[in-house]
């Protein structure tokens, strides 16, 4: 099997496949061929907010993804690395993760918004199911958390970061300092991506 898959891949190689815009194309095409091959593609409502949940999912996995590469691998490599090699994270690797890292926050909000709009619960979970339980309260607290968390991406880390990484003019002590709110803030991001996914699992199993 292994052989197989290897064969496989080199294959594909010759196609293009060590680049990210054709390994995203020849996702989509796999898709596209699987999913009209199983007849999974209806013209409907209920298709078009499953749709918007796959579109959800897929923008949380990168949002969430990103928020926990910084806090798992980033944050912690950093004293690690000799000085001379820091650059490259700080000029290269950081301003294009937090580049992914803020649309893909802004993408969760929206398709979350679009799928709680087409699926009727939108208004009701923003009012957290009138604190009765059951999914409409927990999909309510997700929300909220989820909410806060993309907030706190645009209006605290993003402009600390831009600061931080010099991207926008500050001085050494403001660099310093935005670079320890906007790890604290992401820190604090992390420590809600706890509860947050749990209920937004939890309004679909519990």
């Amino acid at each position: 099997m292994k052989v197989v898959m290897v064969k496989l891949i080199e294959a594909l190689a010759k196609f293009g496949l060590d680049k990210l815009e054709r390994a995203l194309l020849f996702g989509l095409g796999l898709l596209v061929v699987l999913a009209v091959a199983t007849g999974s593609v209806e013209m409907s409502q209920r298709w078009a907010a499953f749709f918007f949940r796959w579109l959800h999912v897929g923008s949380g996995v990168m949002w969430i993804g990103l928020l926990w590469y910084f806090n798992f691998v980033q944050i912690p490599s950093m004293p690690k690395i000799p000085d001379e090699q820091k650059p490259a994270i700080g000029k290269v690797i950081a301003p294009t993760a937090l580049f992914w890292f803020r649309w893909a926050a802004l993408s969760t909000v929206v398709t979350g918004i679009i799928l709680g709009l087409l699926n009727g619960y939108l208004f009701q979970a923003l009012a957290l199911g009138f604190f009765k339980g059951g999914a409409t309260t927990y999909i309510g607290l997700g929300m909220y958390l989820g909410l806060i968390m993309a907030f706190n991406v645009w209006n605290i880390i993003w402009p600390n970061q831009q600061k931080a990484l010099g991207l926008v003019e500050a001085t050494d002590e403001e660099k310093k300092a935005a670079a320890r709110i906007a790890m604290l803030t992401s820190r604090f991001n992390t420590m809600f991506s706890i509860p947050m996914l749990y209920f937004m699992v939890a309004a679909q199993n519990i």
